[in-house]
């Protein structure tokens, strides 16, 4: 999949997740009014999606041994101010099977966008994860610390190298 982003301002990228019935959690919201938002480049990258047990990790990993594993798959990180409007381009993604949306570990179904966290601060989100509820697409963020492993099953998407 190619994914354009960038080039609008803050308030039309806000105006686009709305008017698409994007769904948004107060992680999300935190890093759309990140100062990274405000004049963001136009860009075009190609993007994957690839478990973490494809990666090569068959027990899991940390998000910095996902992002090494991803690197070594050819595969490599993704800005960002890209994940709205991944979420706005991936619309055909799988309804999740339960509706859980916070449960302190990766909700199944959800596909985490593999990007850089903005600050080292644990308590600032890392970054997005995309995930379809009861028919509504949602753009969520997430925060977690160094420590935490990620399952075999749970999805990231990479830039293609």
């Amino acid at each position: 999949m190619t994914i354009r982003f960038g080039g609008q301002p803050r308030a039309e990228l806000l105006e686009m997740l709305s008017e698409a019935g994007v769904r948004l959690n107060a992680h999300a919201e935190t890093l759309l009014f990140d100062p990274m938002f405000d004049h963001p480049a136009e860009h075009i990258i190609d993007v994957a999606i690839r478990s973490v047990l494809e990666l090569g990790l068959p027990d899991g990993g940390t998000l910095s041994q996902v992002f090494e594993a991803g690197r070594s798959n050819g595969l490599d990180v993704v800005p960002l101010v890209a994940g709205p409007y991944v979420r706005l381009a991936f619309t055909q993604q799988a309804q999740a099977p339960d509706s859980v949306l916070s449960g302190g570990r990766a909700p199944s179904g959800s596909i985490h966008i593999a990007s850089r966290p903005p600050r080292e601060d644990v308590e600032y989100p890392k970054g997005f994860y995309l995930r379809v509820v009861d028919g509504e697409s949602w753009l969520r963020g997430y925060r977690c610390d160094g420590d935490y492993v990620f399952e075999p099953e749970q999805r990231f998407l990479f830039a293609c190298a």
